[in-house]
Order: C-alpha cells, then structure tokens, then sequence
C-alpha cells in the first residue's frame, strides 16, 4: 500500500500544543513503534526546526530522527530503508527540488513509496509529491512542477494566506492542472495514488476540489473528517 499525506499546514511546526494531524501521520503506519524521519531541506536544514520535530516526536511511540543533506549520513540508501515514514517540512519548494534531485533523494523517495513507506508534509513538503502547484519558493505566487507521485496540482495554505485561493484559481484559469487545496490544519490522506480521506486538526479547516468546467474554474468542498 502507497501512502502519502499532504497537509496544508498545520503539525508541529505550526500547532505545537495540536497534536492530531501528527498522531494520525503515526497511526496509519503498521509498525508498532514507527521510525519516523524528519526531512528538513526546504528550511535549509534549520537547526530549530529539528529541534522543535525531536521535541513533539521523542515522546511518542516512535523513534525519530533527521535527514540532513548538509551532513548526509555515510549510506544513504541504508538509512532511508531502516525508516518507516518520512515527514517533510515546510520552506523553499524550489530549493528543496534543486537539492533532492542532485543527491538522488527524488529517486530514493519514489522507491521508499513503492515499497510502502509513508509520505508526509506540510506546505513545501505537501507541494512536493504532485506534478505541479502553487508556490512562492522564487518570488509572487506562481507554477512549480514538482515531483508527480500524485497526479494533478496542488495549493497548500488555502485559507492561511489571502492571496491563496485567487492565485490558484488564476493559474488553473490559464492552464495549471485541476487539484487539490488544503486549508492550514487540513490534510489530504492518498492510498495508492487516490484520495483515501481528508481529516483536519481544526473544526472549521477544510480541503477542496479545484477545476476549470468550461470558461470558470469552480471549487468543490471535500468530506472532511476533524479527528478529536
């Protein structure tokens, strides 16, 4: 089973004292006690970004650890394999591509998911595994292609950011691929490449559908799950 979720924001990083989107990230894995890495690229490997990750997971039923590729462990390739789900920061998008793609994690990252190992993020790290979204890794919000584990597009921080929603709409008006936005606090739960669930930390935080039918692009509001 493929797994990926897509939070548009939220997790720890965002909501410290809000522990559910990162508990349901634990919880659908099938270990009893999860090797979770934590994938800080886009921040530039900010050191108090791993630090705020170690402090909401070392109390957990898991064992956590990092991923830098300032100080890549020695193999690679045998780190990744001992973890059970890899978790993705928020940050540069662009920057964080650039840098997957010249040590190979891209590649790494598409056989870990093929062979079953969780996928999750938020903002950048949400974006990431569709093949294309809505970033402002280089400047206003524009088009980024990025990896396509999942089909269509992606905008992250829907109702976080004002100028979200009509930057998305606008791109898929000219030719951005139809998908999916997620509002701060919701996330998108993929099984083997369709969307399985959408669940959401906050009451009123939701996920939505976003096509052109025609000369209008419309929104569809998802079933979503708030996990108490």
């Amino acid at each position: 089973m493929k797994q990926i979720i897509a939070m548009g924001g939220g997790g720890f990083s965002m909501e410290p004292e809000n522990k559910r989107l990162d508990h349901y990230i634990l919880q659908q894995c099938k270990a009893d006690k999860p090797r979770i890495c934590f994938v800080p690229t886009a921040s530039g490997d900010a050191d108090g970004y791993i630090d705020r990750f170690y402090k909401a997971f070392e109390a957990g039923n898991c064992v956590p650890s990092h991923l830098s590729l300032f100080s890549p462990p020695i193999d690679l390739k045998d780190f990744m394999n001992q973890q059970d789900i890899f978790y993705v920061g928020g940050g540069n998008t662009k920057n964080l591509l650039a840098l997957w793609k010249e040590w190979g994690l891209d590649v790494l990252l598409k056989t870990a998911y093929e062979d079953g190992k969780l996928l999750a993020g938020l903002s950048a790290g949400s974006l990431c595994w569709f093949e294309e979204g809505v970033t402002d890794s280089f400047g206003p919000l524009t088009k980024l292609e990025c990896l396509g584990f999942l089909s269509g597009s992606h905008c992250p921080h829907y109702d976080g950011e004002a100028e979200r929603r009509p930057a998305y709409h606008g791109l898929i008006e000219n030719g951005l691929k139809p998908g999916f936005a997620a509002d701060d606090g919701a996330a998108l739960h993929f099984i083997d490449g369709k969307l399985h669930k959408v669940v959401s930390s906050r009451e009123n935080a939701k996920a939505y559908y976003v096509e052109k039918q025609g000369e209008e692009v419309t929104e569809r509001e998802l079933e979503t799950l708030f996990l108490k």
